[in-house]
């Protein structure tokens, strides 16, 4: 069966019926046990707090974001599941096989709605697994003695299988041919499924970045590139400089050869798709004493050279513009440098805790400048040749680059004539885990073609290659 990718709108009015009928259960959680007395601290937890919080994420994450994220509503499920399967149930009796059987269709039921919220399965298949539980506990309440007395034990959980079973009919399918979350993802990319069994076993043995770094460097001729700088200059980009011209071939680059747009996290492999996540440092002046902080740009393989100098120039001045040179990762960092150092130590191995697991939230992957695609910096405006600048192991970025000062060299044609050519250094170090050997000097064959001829990157490219899935 396709995989097909669900959501839910909350422009869909039983979008809305849902969140009511589950925001009634748990309300109903908490107020028929305070009528009829007191209870346990254990039963608070288990009856009260575990099946209200469940139920409350449930309606959070549909509403806030059923459109990308519906499969994620599989957790709060398995939550109730786990209610469920502790909640006293007296008229099962103490039959083990009864019990048995329930504690299967508990089981069944929470399998079953994560594999059709993943998309491998029918969602009108859940309208009936939801119709069941609500036929049987509108049977026992025709049934029992107190009608009222049973009404107020199930309501709770009628409420609850109701809601389910309207927000069946709001499930839809999206249709825009574009890739959706789905388990194994994370905010900053998606899973590569398709690795080879020797690639995906190579994570676990090599889990390090900076020992499966590889070292490259090779040396550009720039003539062309000097003369192409100086005509954007003229045509107005008057900060036009070498920085943009090797970014935007490196863009360009990746719109042919996606794998580049890889990284690793949690010994698996993913995909950042159209998102190229440049970092940098910036100076607010070339003095010793002068503070610095890093930046962070989003392009895209569709960008031409000049959309890179506009987005990574409107990124430097607006930094720049501050008085102190301030940045929203420096104000964080300020904060953790007021906790103590043993908690700050404890602080840090969460928080890569929480990103081998990919639970950082998406503002602190935002502010990580140990987070990205790639790392670029110009050893030339130092004035020193490049170097081999080390990747991190915090993070998740898998290629750092480094160019150095332009230099001028002596050079014997065919001919026997002797001409002064002006070249340009660069050096990477990159995650070879990312891509083979192969890929990678394809990658960097294609980079010296673009900058041998820059011009290209005055327009889109005719073609941008997605990464496989």
């Amino acid at each position: 069966m396709k995989k097909k990718s669900l959501f839910v709108s909350r422009k869909n009015a039983l979008t809305w019926l849902m969140a009511l009928c589950l925001v009634g259960s748990a309300v109903a959680r908490i107020v028929i046990p305070s009528v009829k007395g007191t209870m346990e601290s254990l039963e608070v937890w288990s009856q009260i707090v575990l099946p209200v919080a469940a139920t409350l994420l449930f309606v959070l994450i549909t509403l806030v974001n059923g459109k990308e994220l519906f499969y994620k509503t599989a957790i709060p499920v398995w939550l109730m599941g786990i209610y469920f399967a502790f909640r006293p149930h007296a008229f099962l009796g103490s039959n083990p096989f009864v019990m048995g059987m329930f504690y299967l269709c508990i089981f069944f039921l929470c399998v079953f709605y994560t594999v059709v919220t993943a998309g491998k399965g029918y969602p009108w298949l859940l309208a009936l697994l939801f119709a069941i539980p609500l036929v049987a506990m509108g049977y026992l309440c025709s049934t029992a003695g107190n009608t009222m007395e049973s009404l107020m034990l199930f309501l709770p959980d009628i409420l609850l299988f109701a809601g389910w079973f309207l927000l069946v009919f709001a499930i839809r399918i999206h249709t825009d041919g574009r890739y959706h979350p789905t388990w194994g993802d994370r905010i900053d990319g998606r899973k590569i499924r398709t690795l080879s069994p020797m690639a995906q076993i190579t994570m676990y043995f090599q889990w390090e970045r900076n020992i499966c770094s590889n070292l490259f460097e090779d040396s550009f001729e720039i003539t062309h590139i000097d003369r192409y700088i100086r005509q954007k200059r003229r045509e107005g980009l008057t900060d036009f400089g070498i920085t943009h011209v090797l970014l935007a071939a490196y863009v360009r680059g990746i719109a042919k050869y996606p794998q580049l747009n890889r990284f690793i996290s949690g010994q698996q492999v993913f995909s950042r798709g159209d998102d190229i996540q440049y970092c940098m440092v910036v100076k607010k002046e070339m003095t010793v004493d002068s503070p610095d902080t890093s930046i962070k740009v989003h392009l895209n393989p569709h960008d031409t050279a000049e959309d890179v100098y506009r987005k990574l120039n409107a990124a430097i001045e607006s930094v720049k513009a501050t008085q102190e040179l301030d940045s929203s990762l420096d104000g964080l960092i300020q904060y953790l440098n007021l906790i103590p150092g043993v908690l700050l130590k404890f602080v840090v191995w969460l928080l890569k805790f929480l990103d081998y697991f990919g639970l950082l939230p998406k503002f602190l992957l935002e502010l990580s400048p140990f987070h990205g695609s790639l790392f670029f910096t110009s050893m030339g405006s130092l004035g020193i040749p490049p170097i081999y600048h080390h990747l991190y192991d915090f993070g998740n970025i898998p290629c750092f680059g480094a160019f150095g000062c332009k230099r001028r060299a002596l050079e014997v044609k065919e001919d026997g004539s002797v001409v002064q050519r002006k070249y340009i250094d660069v050096k990477f170090v990159l995650d070879e885990r990312i891509c083979d050997g192969y890929y990678y000097a394809t990658f960097f064959k294609h980079y010296r073609r673009l900058l041998a001829h820059p011009e290209v990157l005055d327009n889109p490219p005719e073609e941008v290659i997605k990464d496989i899935d």
